[in-house]
């Protein structure tokens, strides 16, 4: 069983090792539609365990200016400060996802989840569930190929995410991703999640 916990020492190793294979070096095709088809820019969003925060870059650039992105890693997050001098440091948010307070009407979910030990999924759902507003949204990708000691990511399948979030979460959608990038292909679902 691995006892690995992956914490904020374990991340900046990654980043310092620029063993970072999850980046994709940009925003990811599903992620981007999805920003694309919302109309209020004045949602407060959050992009927790985001890493060099493309998605949050991506909001900012198309004026959702109320959007945070948050990552246990300082690395990252200087990265984005380079990337996105005029974004105020308010908007980025270095800590621990299992211990952030505020509330949000959106939570992009993009390498996070897969990311956790296994141990965390519960706490995970349930720390997701408290950080919307009722009615929040919870969307984004998960993985789905089959589920393994051997992470991150780590995987998963439709009828383990149904279990997890249902209690929480009315499954507005849930279904194979068919704009993933090319080396996600066939290994992503999108999911776009109510909170009850």
């Amino acid at each position: 069983m691995m006892t690995s916990t992956f914490d904020k020492e374990y991340w900046e190793q990654r980043y310092a090792q620029q063993q970072t294979g999850w980046d994709a070096g940009t925003v990811t095709t599903p992620i981007k539609e999805y920003a694309d088809s919302l109309a209020n820019k004045k949602a407060s969003i959050l992009v927790p365990g985001a890493g060099n925060g493309h998605e949050f870059e991506y909001l900012i650039e198309n004026g959702f200016t109320n959007s945070y992105v948050l990552d246990i890693a300082e690395a990252p997050l200087n990265n984005i400060r380079t990337r996105l001098p005029r974004v105020a440091e308010g908007n980025i948010l270095q800590g621990d996802f299992f211990e952030h307070e505020g509330q949000y009407d959106l939570i992009l979910e993009q390498t996070f989840f897969c990311a956790l030990h296994p141990s965390l999924r519960e706490a995970y759902v349930a720390k997701m569930h408290e950080l919307l507003h009722m009615g929040g949204i919870l969307a984004g990708l998960l993985f789905d190929f089959p589920f393994t000691e051997q992470g991150p990511p780590f995987g998963g399948s439709i009828a383990e995410y149904r279990e997890l979030f249902a209690p929480y979460f009315a499954l507005k959608t849930l279904e194979p991703a068919y704009n993933s990038i090319k080396p996600r292909a066939g290994k992503e679902l999108f999911f776009i999640f109510e909170k009850k």
